[in-house]
């Protein structure tokens, strides 16, 4: 339940795969919305980077209880302490609903708390600091994990790791696009068109990672791969 199989060394890899390998923006291209609308300036992307690992990591523990506690199959099994037999009873039609809530519940704290402590940052996240309850990039994360089926560690590290990998993409895109405002770029693409390029480049650069399996737990055994049978060919008659 809390580490399983689960290595130092595991959760290390399952660290680097979320930040590099499987980035939720840079492979999986979500939360897009708010990685365009909110990476003209490297202090806006930062603050809404932190805002989504907040978020992510926080969420994404109470939605693992939410899965293991309340929604999953045979997740009711615990009421039976209580002289309820709720063994065969299947909530799993409302896990999308009450992880979404948990995520809203979420973001409403946080936007009332950078609203208090840095008012500068909350006007110029403006209208997509609550457009985090809707980013899919939370909800992926917090879907990924479940279907994973990973443990409480490893899924703790997987979504603080999709969280940073996020902000990692967004505030380098940010750096970049600072940059690129003072650059002469050709006018056709200046804007959206050179943004969606380094995005493109930097996503072929994160995929120097692919082979790295250090998340692989002791003991787990990996599907062998297809065989691939030759094809033969008749030969031809005389």
């Amino acid at each position: 339940m809390w580490m399983a199989n689960y290595e130092s060394l595991n959760l290390f890899g399952l660290m680097i795969q979320a930040v590099f390998i499987e980035n939720f923006l840079l492979a999986n291209f979500l939360g897009m919305c708010t990685y365009l609308a909110c990476s003209t300036k490297l202090k806006t992307a930062n603050g809404l980077g932190v805002a989504v690992v907040f978020v992510l990591t926080v969420s994404g523990i109470l939605n693992w209880c939410v899965h293991k506690f309340v929604t999953g199959q045979g997740a009711l099994t615990w009421l039976a302490t209580f002289g309820i037999n709720a063994a065969t009873i299947d909530l799993g039609f409302l896990e999308f609903l009450l992880f979404i809530s948990v995520i809203a519940g979420f973001v409403q704290i946080l936007e009332i708390v950078i609203e208090k402590f840095s008012p500068a940052l909350y006007m110029s996240l403006g209208l997509y600091l609550p457009l985090i309850a809707v980013n899919c990039a939370i909800l992926g994360a917090c879907l990924f994990a479940v279907t994973r089926d990973y443990p409480f560690f490893p899924n703790l590290i997987y979504v603080l790791g999709s969280g940073v990998g996020w902000w990692l993409a967004i505030a380098l895109i940010a750096a970049i696009r600072e940059r690129l405002a003072t650059a002469d770029v050709v006018p056709a693409l200046r804007g959206m068109g050179i943004t969606f390029i380094m995005t493109g480049l930097m996503a072929m650069a994160f995929q120097g990672f692919t082979g790295i399996k250090l998340a692989t737990p002791t003991g787990a055994v990996e599907p062998p791969p297809t065989e691939q049978h030759p094809t033969t060919t008749p030969s031809p008659k005389a």
